[in-house]
């Protein structure tokens, strides 16, 4: 009988599943397309600006944007993160930072793009998250963020298979819980909140809900390795329709 494979989050371990990283690998392009957007509509250029990423992870996203030209940034509540993503850093000069999102060790201001990356649909307080976020915002710089709605297939998503299925868990128990994934309303309140004006939220989904199966399957098993997944789960943007499980969004801080 084969045995049930290892899940852990930021772990380096060969045999260990990590969905937080499996999570960011498949959510990579389509993050980077929807910043292009943002970009694009802000008339921001990332030469010459400065960027953070919060809740990073191995650093992907992070270096994604240094790779546009910010100066980068990269924070994230865990030690085992920060140093794997410091390890896989190829010299873009990204600078990686341990500090929990809800308390940021960073300067006032001091940032013209935020990124909120894997940590609005886990924490308790998001309204701290979104506090700090638009505290080290500059006036009229950008935060965006993606994040899991709360609706009835996000549930069976998010709390059933990526969780609890033994065929396709990647995920510890308790890490998403029901009371923590938010709809777009609630979100725009706490943004509201904080100090920044929503301008847009944009539903995101895989182009053929089988192939998350088929690749999420595929990893546990071992038949697959997490850097095949991106191609094989493909996201895809919706903007304009209704988010049945994931969104991208951002807002703009006011003066």
């Amino acid at each position: 009988m084969p045995t049930a494979p290892h899940i852990a989050l930021d772990s380096a371990a060969p045999a260990a599943v990590d969905g937080r990283h499996i999570r960011a690998l498949t959510f990579q392009s389509v993050r980077m397309e929807y910043l292009r957007r943002v970009l694009g509509e802000l008339s921001l250029t990332a030469v010459g600006h400065r960027a953070l990423v919060v809740g990073s992870g191995r650093g992907l996203l992070a270096r994604g944007l240094a790779r546009l030209g910010f100066e980068t940034v990269a924070a994230d509540p865990s030690p085992a993160a920060t140093a794997l993503a410091r390890g896989a850093d190829d010299g873009l000069g990204v600078t990686y930072l341990t500090t929990p999102a809800e308390e940021l060790d960073l300067p006032d201001g001091s940032f013209d793009l935020v990124y909120c990356a894997d940590i609005l649909e886990i924490t308790e307080r998001p309204d701290a998250v979104l506090a700090e976020a638009a505290r080290v915002l500059r006036p009229g710089g950008a935060l965006a963020y993606d994040t899991v709605n709360r609706t009835p297939v996000s549930r069976l998503i998010y709390l059933g298979a990526f969780q609890a299925l033994p065929t396709t868990r990647i995920m510890p128990r308790g890490r998403y819980a029901a009371h923590r994934l938010r709809r777009p309303v609630e979100l725009a309140e706490s943004l509201d909140r904080a100090g920044l004006s929503a301008k847009d939220v944009s539903a995101f989904k895989p182009r053929d809900v089988r192939s998350l199966v088929r690749a999420t399957r595929g990893r546990r098993r071992g038949t697959l390795t997490d850097d095949q997944l991106p191609e094989l789960v493909e996201m895809v943007l919706e903007p304009g329709s209704r988010p049945v499980v994931t969104y991208l969004g951002y807002a703009v801080r006011r003066a």
